[in-house]
């Protein structure tokens, strides 16, 4: 158990007496960190919910944001991590079975995956280990499903070796006129558990996810890793599509964390009635299996339709066609309480409230001061630099991870992996730009900036790709919540990212919270992972691969002093100090407004690339645009308040690379009123940077291989 006694004191303080054993179990995964987000309430406040295109913020089982009259994409964000360490490839696929049942909750067709992975370095055995695991466990699960994982990002790094993040984004399409919640509003409704039977894997796994990791638990906790089964995944996908398209369902909601305890209380809480669940009806894969087993499994695949009496026997004969198991398992009841019976024997009675919303806590708080000592190096050779820089696994291609999923079933993707976001088609003139991203050493060393540039650098992503920026969504891993330092990163990420969305207009519509993220006092670094949905009209769509021989090349956005915290210094220096990049958010927003403006109005496709400028600085994103396309370039960059190595390396925020037909060049130029600057232009097929040359043999040598060598 690891209620705390004030809590205990607080819970019976309320009942008026002491609880039994399966109350006090049932309660004690509710007021786990992973369910009642006790620690973190109190900042997520901050975040902006609410905007033009938003019908749903946080509070549900994912958001939604309108992108058509007639459509609405619902989305969500969740962690597997410490499942993904004990075991990778298990772990990983209930991560992405978990995420697929939050979307389905809302009447949607899940139509893509994203991932957000952190590993230790890849020269440690176990790090590659999990990595290969995890992202087998991604790929079969979501191939076997029929749902593409579309893009992703990727960091390994010191921090991550004992306690690897498994992040994963579901996005789903829904008409809005069938959109459903996870509510059970009518007295004398029937839930209807179908799915998967209910086994004693996942007991008390969200009890294992609100606690630090240690050496012995690979073994101790495996029984609290929940068992995938992608094939009963897809015929509950089917059925409950079917029973949605079919009945006027009441409410509905997925088993995940805390199993049947969390769903039904959750489900009647938000609605302000009772439950009354019938142990005895529910399907068993065990025997003998306890009411306190049975009451906070987490086994897989399962999903609580709340119908009315009338539509029963028809949702059951759906389930029965896609040979899946259902039972009705109790009903909705007037008052605010969850009854659970057996054989009439009333074995627990808890008011749904005390379930459903534990108090938040109001933990220390303690600021770390940042790291302003000033940085003398003796530089390696400025241009030496960038091939090392290209072979870093954190820049490196990874086209080892994203070849083994399938990015193209459904038939919606128009921009695959690989370039600043995927584009998915969703009618014939509109589509949806999609990323995920993450700067974890940028948050280590200035969280409020660091986290603000996450947001920042996803939205540019979209940006990149024609998009107009949406919505966000999140997964905050940090570490123990307990320790004030810890607790003052997470509310100083969450101010930062708090104002990149706000003055975006993209509100935060749904998210998740994962603290104790530590191995024996082994912290990871805070990782605000972001997801970023963009809407565009189709005929806008740009990619960062060179067009055009002869094409100008402006870079948008002004470079300053900003090495420390770059993955120049992490990998050239092996430096882990100073500051990370500010986040000038007047800039940023005029800057992705302008390139905006300038692809919309761009009716005769004269821009002709576009890619945003982030890890690794412009030498390295010129690099990515000459490798994907095979023609090079000729530049010369030049700044009298910065060196070589500056303008090269620095990650400055608000930066984007356009490549422009040089016949309309000027008329571009005239739309552009931010700093910008003509740096170049499409020639040859090598990188010549102030006339030292790349070949694009070397650049393609140096991107392509690193990971697949290490995981030979």
């Amino acid at each position: 158990m690891t209620l705390a006694d004030s809590e205990i004191e607080y819970i019976e303080g309320i009942l008026g007496r002491e609880m039994n054993e399966l109350e006090e179990g049932m309660l004690d995964v509710m007021f786990s960190e992973h369910c009642s987000y006790k620690s973190s309430r109190p900042f997520l406040r901050a975040f902006p919910t609410e905007g033009e295109n938003i019908i749903l913020g946080p509070g549900d089982d994912a958001g939604l944001v309108s992108v058509t009259d007639k459509y609405a994409l619902a989305v969500g964000m969740e962690s597997h991590n410490h499942p993904s360490a004990i075991e990778p490839y298990g772990g990983a696929g209930t991560g992405i079975g978990g995420i697929l049942r939050d979307i389905i909750s809302m009447g949607a067709m899940p139509i893509a995956l994203l991932d957000s992975l952190r590993f230790g370095p890849l020269e440690d055995e176990k790090s590659r280990y999990l990595f290969e695991h995890v992202v087998k466990g991604i790929s079969d699960y979501g191939n076997r499903v029929g749902v593409p994982t579309v893009a992703g990002e990727i960091e390994f790094d010191e921090s991550f070796r004992t306690n690897p993040l498994v992040n994963v984004m579901c996005v789903g399409l829904v008409e809005k006129e069938n959109i459903v919640r996870a509510q059970a509003p009518n007295i004398g409704d029937k839930f209807l558990l179908m799915g998967g039977t209910t086994g004693r894997d996942g007991i008390h796994g969200v009890t294992f996810a609100s606690e630090e990791l240690t050496s012995d638990s690979e073994t101790e906790d495996r029984p609290a890793v929940q068992v995938a089964d992608p094939f009963t995944k897809k015929r509950v996908l089917e059925a409950s599509l079917e029973i949605l398209e079919k009945i006027n369902v009441s409410g509905v909601k997925d088993l995940g964390g805390g199993g049947l305890t969390c769903c039904i209380s959750e489900l009647v809480d938000a609605s302000e009635n009772g439950a009354l669940v019938d142990l005895r009806a529910i399907p068993l894969r065990e025997t003998g299996m306890t009411p306190y087993e049975i009451m906070l499994s987490e086994s897989q695949e399962r999903m609580v339709f709340v119908l009315n009496p009338d539509d029963i026997e028809l949702a059951q004969k759906i389930c029965d066609k896609h040979e899946i198991v259902s039972s009705v398992i109790g009903e909705v009841i007037e008052g605010n309480n969850m009854i659970i019976s057996d054989e009439g024997e009333e074995l627990a009675n808890l008011p749904t409230i005390l379930l459903a919303d534990p108090p938040s806590i109001d933990r220390p708080i303690a600021e770390i001061p940042e790291d302003t000592q000033k940085i003398e190096l003796k530089e390696p050779g400025v241009y030496q630099s960038l091939p090392k820089l290209l072979a870093s696994p954190n820049i490196a291609s990874k086209q080892w991870v994203y070849k083994q999923y399938d990015h193209e079933v459904q038939v919606r993707t128009v921009v695959k992996p690989g370039d600043d976001a995927a584009v998915l088609r969703i009618d014939e003139d509109t589509a949806i730009a999609l990323t995920t991203d993450s700067n974890t050493f940028h948050t280590k060393l200035s969280p409020f900036d660091g986290a603000a540039g996450c947001v920042a650098e996803a939205i540019r992503n979209v940006i990149s790709m024609g998009a107009t920026p949406y919505a966000v969504v999140d997964c905050l891993n940090f570490g123990n919540p307990e320790t004030p330092e810890i607790l003052w990163q997470f509310k100083t990420a969450i101010e930062g990212m708090s104002l990149v969305a706000e003055k975006f207009n993209a509100p935060v519509i749904s998210g998740n919270v994962s603290f104790y993220n530590e191995t024996e006092g082994i912290k990871i670094n805070p990782t605000p992972a972001v997801g970023v949905i963009g809407v565009e009209n189709i005929e806008n769509i740009r990619t960062m691969d060179f067009k055009n021989e002869g094409d100008k090349i402006i870079l948008i956005g002004k470079t300053y002093d900003e090495l420390t915290g770059s993955e120049y210094h992490r990998c050239i220096h092996n430096l882990e100090v100073g500051t990370a990049p500010r986040i000038r958010i007047e800039d940023e927003v005029a800057n992705g407004q302008t390139v905006l403006k300038l692809i919309d109005e761009d009716k005769d496709k004269n821009i002709t690339a576009v890619h945003d400028v982030s890890a690794g600085g412009l030498a390295v994103a010129l690099s990515e645009m000459v490798i994907k396309s095979g023609l090079g370039c000729e530049v010369n960059i030049e700044d009298d308040e910065l060196d070589k190595i500056q303008l090269l390396y620095s990650e400055s925020h608000g930066r984007y690379l356009l490549t422009v037909k040089a016949d309309a060049l000027d008329d571009v130029l005239a739309k552009i009123d931010v700093d910008c600057e003509v740096i170049g232009e499409v020639k040859g097929t090598s990188l010549n940077v102030n006339d030292h040359e790349f070949s694009y043999e070397d650049l393609d040598n140096a991107y392509h291989g690193v990971i697949e060598k290490f995981m030979a």
